[in-house]
């Protein structure tokens, strides 16, 4: 379903621009991947409405969710060349124009949500954003994915070696394969969309995924086991093209980076808030629910932190592990 959605960027708050600022109004895209009942969707919604309501009217923005417009990965792209104005993706996806962001998809990086995000959002971005920019992207605020989890049809996950054998689709992420492969796995490449299919076809036996995307996307329904592993911290950003983010005025980047941290600030609530409501849903139906010890499964991907090492290389893992730990402390 194409769902559009008119919003508009411009002064802080006057009740109309200048003269010269816009003479026509201006249309800006913003894609994301998630379904329309997904958390990333309504918060794309507050995001449009604020900036409709502050602004006057003089930007307006089409909203395609569900990634009509192509697979995360060409999206990106698409909003490096400016042809999407916004995307709402995964901070992952970037490593493929910068290695450094390859440090965040380390295993077992976080103490809880809190600790991630005074990470992410202070020291991280400072360092990370000036990075994105020169690739064609500006970073407006980190928006949430969450912890990653395994579900599957064979067995409950209490230990490592329950993973072993296991065929489990990852996304085409290198660091998360070498993850999963540090566990035992054997890695399944299967594309998001053909993943229900594949699950409820036995063609792999379980995914990795945060708790919203398992249950909004209905994952769980071909799954007998989740496991609360929590293995790796998925940031989201919001991002706009370099090349909008330079048309707009000082007064119109001013909104669109305040409305985008609001809306951020919501979607992280409400996944967070309802994470053990989801669990209950999904044990409701059926799923059986294990909380594993992660110390072990720490210890298991000392190998996949040791890949990431080699390939965003020594300085930039000690870099990110300082701040890691600078922030712990707090």
């Amino acid at each position: 379903m194409k769902e559009a959605l008119l919003i508009f960027a411009a002064t802080w708050g006057f009740a109309a621009l200048p003269p010269a600022a816009h003479a026509d109004p201006v249309v800006l895209s913003l894609v994301h991947a998630a379904t329309t009942t997904h958390p990333a969707h309504l918060a794309a919604l507050q995001f449009a409405k604020r900036v409709e309501e502050r602004t006057h009217g003089q930007i307006r923005t089409e909203i395609f969710p569900a990634s009509q417009l192509g697979s995360e990965n060409e999206l990106l792209q698409k909003v490096r060349l400016g042809a999407v104005d916004m995307d709402v993706t995964s901070m992952n996806y970037l490593i493929k124009y910068e290695k450094t962001f390859s440090v965040v998809v380390m295993p077992y990086l976080f103490d809880s949500y809190a600790h991630a995000h005074r990470v992410l959002d202070g020291p991280a971005m400072n360092w990370l954003a000036p990075l994105a920019e020169k690739q064609g992207f500006v970073i407006l605020s980190n928006w949430e994915w969450g912890f990653r989890n395994i579900t599957n049809s064979k067995r409950p996950i209490n230990v490592p070696e329950d993973v072993r054998g296991l065929r489990v689709r990852v996304p085409p992420v290198a660091e998360l394969e070498a993850t999963m492969q540090a566990l035992g796995a054997q890695v399944s490449k299967v594309g998001f969309k053909e993943l229900p299919q594949a699950l409820a076809q036995g063609l792999v036996d379980g995914q990795e995924n945060p708790l919203n995307v398992i249950y909004y996307n209905k994952l769980y329904e071909a799954q007998k086991h989740l496991a609360l592993t929590r293995h790796v911290y998925y940031n989201t950003l919001h991002l706009m093209s370099t090349a909008t983010w330079a048309k707009l005025t000082p007064a119109e980047q001013a909104i669109v980076r305040e409305e985008s941290k609001a809306a951020g600030d919501g979607m992280r609530k409400k996944i967070i808030a309802e994470e053990e409501e989801l669990i209950a849903k999904m044990a409701a139906a059926g799923v059986k629910v294990t909380r594993p010890d992660p110390a072990p499964f720490r210890a298991a991907t000392q190998g996949a932190r040791d890949e990431i090492r080699r390939f965003a290389g020594d300085e930039n893992v000690r870099t990110f592990l300082k701040m890691v730990d600078a922030e712990r402390r707090q």
